[in-house]
């Protein structure tokens, strides 16, 4: 009888372990859990929704095909690619649905339980869990992972916030990308952006001037800098580049996602529809009036002029500030332990088709432990699905 350890309780663990007895109904099957329970971030993540997965829509062809990948896995799109013809975003839908879940599928692209509740998506992986006879030993922590006696060791530990948190793995002289955080906020130097906090703008476009990294989505000012899904999606793209830059990195913000001349453009027909107005209380769109005055500041534009009073030197000014706002990151927000850690084991050391280590054949890696991580979206979660999957189906044809 084969005996397996899955060092990890969390969406890639007992996912694996699901599939593993499954299609290995004799096999025994021991899940090794640091922490008092099982899934603790799976209950927490998408605001304790989870957001299991994405339809993918904006990443298709003609035909339905997924394609390029590298937009939502900035590290591993590569290997997802590949992966996803062993089990896709619709297999894990698929899944789910025929294990009792109700999904539903947002504007978003976004797939939620229809419950709108995290815990029913944990509440199912631990139902199946007992029903397969899957051993559960939680409060173990494994400092070597040769001490454990199981024929095979799959390695599905949560993203490891330092170096030493790879430490079990040290001998096996497995290589691994320095791990660092991603999906973070920004924390920046400037008390009148701050002064915006609360502030939501729905179509941004952020970037780090003098490198290709940037992003687009909504944004959050808060009291400490800028949040939401573009502070998110480009903390994820320049992830390493930030570290290396100990967080400190100007930021360009187009506060209209358009270009110099569409930005013009749009401030000309405002201006000329409303010459008797201040310039102050005029609308702009997807800007609200606090945003709009701080850039007529940002502008060094006084407060009290009129529209007919703007001249062709002010409106070239606003509209570099609409399209080019630059502010300094001086560092990153408050750490969130739903959110992602970048690096893990370099994918260089596993099967590109079973994830079995190469120099090890009887260890397998699935989950955050690999260097695969995304922006928000389901996309992580998908990927841990994926690659759980993927191990549990490698090692019941060997």
């Amino acid at each position: 009888m084969k005996s397996i350890a899955i060092i990890g309780g969390g969406a890639a663990g007992c996912f694996c372990a699901i599939e593993l007895k499954q299609r290995l109904p004799n096999a025994k099957v021991t899940i090794y859990e640091a922490q008092d329970k099982l899934l603790a971030k799976v209950a927490i993540t998408g605001g304790g929704r989870c957001n299991l997965t994405n339809s993918f829509r904006d990443f298709r062809d003609a035909n339905g095909q997924i394609q390029s990948l590298e937009y939502v896995y900035p590290r591993g799109h590569r290997l997802m690619k590949r992966l996803f013809n062993t089990f896709s975003p619709v297999d894990t839908v698929n899944w789910f649905e025929s294990k009792g879940v109700k999904l539903v599928t947002q504007e978003d692209c976004c797939i939620f339980p229809q419950s709108q509740d995290a815990m029913e998506i944990v509440h199912t992986l631990e139902r199946l869990l007992k029903q397969e006879g899957v051993e559960i030993r939680t409060n173990r922590i494994i400092n070597d992972i040769t001490d454990l006696k199981e024929d095979i060791k799959v390695v599905t530990t949560g993203g490891k916030k330092t170096e030493k948190g790879y430490e079990f793995l040290t001998k096996l002289n497995i290589e691994t990308e320095k791990p660092i955080p991603s999906l973070f906020t920004f924390e920046l130097s400037d008390k009148s952006i701050k002064s915006l906090n609360g502030t939501v703008v729905n179509n941004v476009t952020l970037s780090i001037p003098k490198t290709k990294f940037k992003s687009s989505g909504i944004l959050l000012v808060t009291d400490w800098g800028t949040s939401g899904p573009a502070t998110l999606k480009l903390s994820s793209y320049a992830a390493r580049f930030l570290s290396e830059a100990n967080y400190k990195a100007p930021l360009t913000i187009n506060w209209l996602s358009k270009t110099q001349e569409e930005a013009l453009a749009t401030l000309k027909k405002a201006i000329a529809e409303n010459k008797l107005k201040k310039l102050s209380s005029i609308n702009i769109e997807g800007l609200t009036n606090r945003l709009w005055n701080h850039i007529i500041s940002r502008a060094e534009i006084r407060e009290d002029i009129r529209c007919s009073e703007v001249g062709t030197k002010q409106m070239n000014k606003l509209s570099a500030i609409l399209t080019s706002d630059t502010y300094e990151i001086t560092g990153k927000g408050r750490f969130k332990e739903e959110f992602v850690t970048c690096g893990g084991v370099s994918l260089k050391e596993i099967d590109q088709n079973t994830l079995q280590a190469k120099k090890h054949p009887d260890i397998y890696f699935a989950g955050e432990v690999l260097d695969i991580d995304a922006i928000t979206g389901g996309f992580n979660l998908q990927a841990a699905w994926t690659t759980g999957y993927t191990v549990a189906s490698s090692i019941s044809v060997e």
